[in-house]
């Protein structure tokens, strides 16, 4: 028998090392993957001067970027007015209307083959469901602690769909938004409301004033498209996540030796879901169009390059079919519904006109200020969840007036970047759903002394599907389980281990 055991106890012993060393490998890559992949911010530069040479710095501005979480809900639990077996609830009353014995018998079995077909099989699918909801919440919660932790951004923004639907209630509107920021966010804070009022001035931080700030962008699982959103959803969307429409502008601290200002970087977060026409609100559009105006209006000379612009919005800018994976689609209500615009992948062609000619002044025109460049800036985007990197610009053409924006592949791009050309990156992030790798997005931007101009750079990091959060979470319970049962075992049939009664009695 002590032969038995002791043979028991080295199986047990040899599997338990195994599992040990896999949880230890396993669970030290979930936690510092980011440094695993090698991820990072995009450094400035090293730059050669007359006064020497000057290595590679790290960027005073760095944006942890994260794109549609999607938080699902109780749309997929049961329903709590049906109760837990609801083919039990009319059971007796069926049974009561049958006329025969035998019809009573095939109602009872029916009922009772539904309840355990149905109604057991409901309960433990939603049981499974919400367990994969609380899951997700800490994968995704996973992703941003890891992130922010090893990779120091100074802010931190998510790029809109931050609920999984904008049809849900008040109430499960509020548990949504619980989760958000007691679970995926936990360490996150809303930004306040004195800072998106107006125009925000403040020089750029480097004290971590702004790296727990989360800024939301509202996507249309938030609050709709232009043809659903009411003031209402907007409404219960600020309180909850912040304002919709608004701008702050960064200083960075430097003695410009022309007199000039300190550069300057703009930071524009755009609610776009009702740019483009039929709406259901017509005011609320107004709203979002005085706000560009604004922008507009009280932004620095376009010819000035020394403020740049970072424009944070959910739907991508337009481009043709086949550059991105979502290509243009519009689907609009029926006129008994006011027609509005139900779905959209990318803002109209006109839409994404005046952003790129109006937020970024860009022309073209070799005779307007700047030479038609325009401003310099960056647009960062979600919506579309497998992510696109394009190059926006106006090509030459013999007709100026038939000139049209186009867009190309970021990394394949062979458009020169020169005065009459005036162009712009956008950045459609990948998101961060586990279904997606789990992404998350890197862009750095910094002051270029020699070209006088901010300069960006943007990179990625991916965890990986949500089956290795949940795979290396189980590893860990099934060691600490072993760990707990090997020591007990050990320990009770040591000589010195607890005794049973009967040895007890026999030792009296």
């Amino acid at each position: 028998m002590n032969a038995n055991i002791a043979s028991m106890h080295s199986s047990m012993l040899v599997l338990l090392l195994v599992l040990f060393t896999l949880a230890n490998i396993f669970t030290s890559y979930l936690y510092l993957y980011p440094i695993l992949h090698n991820c990072g911010f995009p450094g400035q530069p090293e730059r050669h001067t007359s006064n020497g040479h000057i290595p590679k710095q790290i960027p005073p501005f760095r944006l942890l970027v994260l794109a549609d979480p999607q938080l699902e809900g109780d749309s997929s639990l049961l329903n709590p007015e049906y109760g837990l077996f609801p083919h039990l609830q009319n059971l007796w009353g069926d049974v009561r209307a049958a006329g025969s014995m035998a019809e009573r018998l095939e109602v009872t079995g029916a009922h009772l083959r539904d309840t355990f077909i149905l109604d057991i099989l409901s309960i433990l699918q939603s049981y499974r469901k919400r367990l994969d909801l609380v899951g997700n919440d800490y994968y995704l919660a996973h992703i941003y602690r890891t992130m922010h932790w090893t990779m120091f951004p100074t802010h931190v923004t998510v790029l809109g769909d931050l609920i999984g639907s904008q049809w849900v209630g008040d109430e499960e509107f509020e548990r949504r938004g619980t989760r958000y920021w007691n679970r995926v966010f936990q360490s996150g804070n809303r930004v306040e409301d004195d800072r998106t009022e107006g125009i925000h001035i403040e020089p750029l931080p480097q004290d971590g004033s702004w790296a727990r700030r989360v800024i939301n962008v509202p996507g249309n699982h938030d609050v709709g498209y232009g043809g659903d959103m009411t003031r209402d959803k907007l409404q219960r969307y600020e309180r909850v996540f912040g304002k919709t429409n608004w701008e702050t502008r960064f200083n960075l601290p430097l003695e410009m030796q022309d007199g000039k200002d300190q550069p300057e970087l703009k930071l524009v977060l755009l609610n776009s879901l009702n740019l483009d026409s039929p709406v259901l609100e017509k005011q609320l559009q107004t709203d979002t169009y005085d706000f560009i105006n604004e922008v507009i209006t009280y932004s620095r000379p376009v010819e000035d390059r020394t403020s740049a612009t970072i424009l944070l919005t959910h739907l991508p800018l337009h481009k043709e079919a086949g550059v991105c994976v979502d290509g243009p689609l519009f689907d609009y209500h029926g006129e008994e519904h006011g027609g509005g615009i139900r779905e959209q992948n990318h803002l109209g062609y006109d839409s994404s006109k005046g952003i790129l000619e109006g937020v970024f002044g860009m022309s073209g025109d070799q005779g307007a200020p700047g030479k038609g460049r325009g401003r310099k800036g960056i647009i960062l985007t979600g919506h579309d969840h497998e992510g696109c990197d394009v190059y926006h610009h106006l090509p030459d053409a013999d007709d100026t007036a038939s000139r049209a924006w186009t867009a190309e592949k970021w990394n394949s791009s062979t458009v020169e970047q020169e005065a009459s050309i005036p162009g712009i990156r956008e950045i459609t992030v990948r998101s961060m759903m586990g279904d997606f790798g789990g992404n998350a997005g890197l862009l750095s931007a910094w002051f270029d002394p020699d070209t006088r101009e901010w300069q960006f750079d943007y990179a990625t990091c991916a965890l990986g599907k949500q089956h290795i959060w949940w795979a290396v979470h189980v590893l860990d319970i099934v060691t600490i389980a072993l760990l707990n049962y090997v020591g007990w075992s050990i320990f009770q049939s040591t000589p010195n281990g607890p005794k049973s009664t009967t040895e007890k009695e026999k030792t009296l």
